[in-house]
């Protein structure tokens, strides 16, 4: 979820029409957008861990990241296609759906080990940074649709954009630690990326349904709530 989707706040930013005027306000957009980001980010995060090596990890999240930007403002460009185009909403609801039934599909026999290890297969470096990148487009298309619908301030929706995946970076380098010791902490960001798959889909097949993101929000927070409520017991070293 983005800040300029959140209609609460449109009389505030719809004037925004110069940089000028922009600036101002970035401290509280950043700051927005580091809350807001938290289901996006845990579910790239569970993804970018994937590799085996830490170094991997960053790479794989800094240029999934990158081509994210790239993708958000090109569905910026193009979104007056995007709003009059559903298949597109449904392609992004359907793979958000995808995504969570590859992470609770039962495991196949040669995976039982890291099954064993609550683990999941390594993705080939190549693959995760795609996955990073449709990810989050798939995350973007309802926002970026809400964004434009509701300002015609192109600088002010790119800018929302570039916010969004800096915080997005952030928070899932953070997140990538945090699955580490809570062990509820990646299966809430997938229930919250079936939320947000599941909203797609009504909102497509009920267009008369207007679902606030202020219930996303407040479903999210508790899904992060529940999904920190666990922490794993601290590995013991042998002496």
């Amino acid at each position: 979820m983005d800040t300029a989707a959140l209609t609460s706040l449109t009389p505030w930013l719809d004037g925004v029409d110069q940089l000028g005027e922009l600036l101002p306000l970035l401290p509280v957009l950043v700051s927005l957008e580091l809350l807001l980001s938290a289901d996006n980010a845990i579910a790239l995060a569970a993804i970018a861990r994937r590799q085996d090596d830490p170094e991997l990890e960053r790479r794989a999240l800094n240029l999934g990241v990158l081509m994210a930007f790239v993708l958000r403002v090109a569905l910026i460009l193009m979104a007056q296609w995007v709003l009059a185009f559903p298949p597109l909403q449904l392609l992004a609801a359907g793979y958000l759906l995808w995504l969570c039934y590859q992470h609770w599909r039962p495991a196949a026999p040669e995976d039982d080990a890291l099954v064993s290890q609550n683990a999941l297969p390594p993705l080939s470096f190549r693959r995760t940074v795609l996955t990073l990148a449709l990810t989050d487009l798939a995350f973007s298309v309802d926002s970026v649709a809400a964004a434009v619908a509701i300002s015609d301030q192109l600088l002010l929706v790119i800018s929302g954009a570039l916010i969004g995946v800096i915080a997005l970076r952030f928070t899932s380098g953070l997140f990538i630690q945090w699955l580490k010791i809570y062990s509820r902490l990646e299966s809430a960001g997938y229930l919250a990326v079936a939320f947000v798959g599941c909203k797609l889909l009504i909102q497509l097949v009920f267009p008369t349904i207007d679902i606030p993101e202020l219930v996303t929000l407040f479903v999210v927070t508790l899904l992060m709530i529940w999904g920190f409520s666990l922490r794993l017991p601290p590995v013991v070293e042998e002496a």
